[in-house]
């Protein structure tokens, strides 16, 4: 299979070329280059596609499947997505494409609240453009993106809306801050929200599902999610594999962690994971369908292995874009030893 990723040197981009790579496809990775190299066995073209005409070097070729990745990440915030990209990389690349693979968002959901969504539940009102950086505006440029794919490439079009995507290489720290936190011991800050739902994708099974899809000529929308679990015996399981043998668990409860102004899910000064009420539905959507079509998650000690590893080539006590630097979790240690009720 001859296959066009564009992009190919992000965390996921370069996860599906190496994928392909391995499986013995031609891959072709289009991207400006900066985010690092492509992996080996793949070509890199150079493009940028914030210029005007940056892909036309690559039109008349034909691939039989193109991946689309579409956004730019950006340290510490919501990534970065335009609708010009994709049109235009519709236009110069769809009618020579024999599959076109669109890695959407599940934040293209209206409703962040309601466990059980799936393709099929209300999406936010498409927009071509953002205006400012958020989960919602991503989430709605996203939603533009599938319409112009699906518009585009018919029964050709595999879109495919992630949750949160970890593993080696994950550059965003809200899930790798766990397993690196338990690893240095001491008294752990952690949320006192046992019962919220988690979900999450593997970086390296999103990658491969992304390349079946390609080898099989799938089409459809899904959410790429595991089955739902709970937060706290998912925090649980990380530091039984991982936690030094003087950490002590300590347990905040939400509203604490607000008064104190720590921030939810990720971002400077954050409880990674962690969500408001208001945002539970998002990590409880119903796989059911995903798993059914071939979307194998590995087991999350595989996961939990793997990030520990890559942390510790990174550095472990590395500035990070998630989670309490050791000085701002010793606040929040220090106003909950004078509250009994933390």
């Amino acid at each position: 299979m001859r296959l066009l990723v564009l992009g190919g040197t992000g965390f996921l981009s370069g996860a599906v070329a190496a994928e392909a790579v391995s499986r013995g496809h031609d891959v072709v990775c289009a991207a400006r280059g900066r985010s690092g190299s492509v992996p080996d066995g793949a070509r890199l073209v150079a493009v940028d596609r914030d210029e005007p005409g940056a892909l036309d070097v690559l039109g008349g070729e034909r691939f039989d499947d193109v991946v689309d990745v579409a956004n730019v990440s950006l340290p510490g915030g919501v990534p970065r997505v335009s609708l010009p990209w994709i049109a235009e990389a519709l236009r110069v690349l769809g009618a020579n494409a024999g599959h076109w693979a669109f890695v959407s968002t599940i934040n293209v959901y209206a409703d962040t609240a309601t466990p059980g969504q799936r393709p099929g539940s209300p999406l936010l009102e498409p927009r071509e453009q953002e205006t400012e950086s958020t989960p919602e505006t991503y989430g709605a440029v996203k939603v533009a993106g599938e319409n112009a794919v699906r518009a585009a490439m018919g029964e050709k079009a595999f879109v495919v809306r992630p949750g949160l995507i970890v593993g080696p290489g994950d550059t965003q720290d809200r899930f790798g801050y766990w397993p690196v936190r338990f690893a240095r011991g001491g008294r752990v800050v952690v949320p006192n929200a046992p019962n919220q739902p988690f979900q999450h994708i593997d970086v390296r099974d999103l990658a491969a599902w992304i390349v079946d899809a390609g080898e099989q000529r799938m089409a459809g929308t899904f959410d790429a999610v595991s089955l739902p679990t709970k937060l706290g015996p998912l925090l649980d399981e990380i530091a039984g594999l991982t936690a030094a043998e003087d950490t002590e668990i300590v347990r905040v409860r939400p509203e604490t962690l607000a008064e104190v102004e720590i921030n939810p899910w990720g971002g400077p000064k954050s409880m990674p994971l962690w969500l408001p009420e208001t945002h539970h539905g998002l990590t409880a959507h119903d796989a059911t369908a995903s798993l059914e079509a071939g979307l194998r998650i590995r087991p999350l000690a595989d996961t939990v292995t793997a990030v520990l590893e890559h942390e510790r080539t990174l550095g472990l006590d590395r500035p990070r874009e998630a989670g309490l630097t050791p000085d701002e979790e010793a606040e929040v240690l220090a106003f909950t030893s004078g509250n009994s009720a933390h």
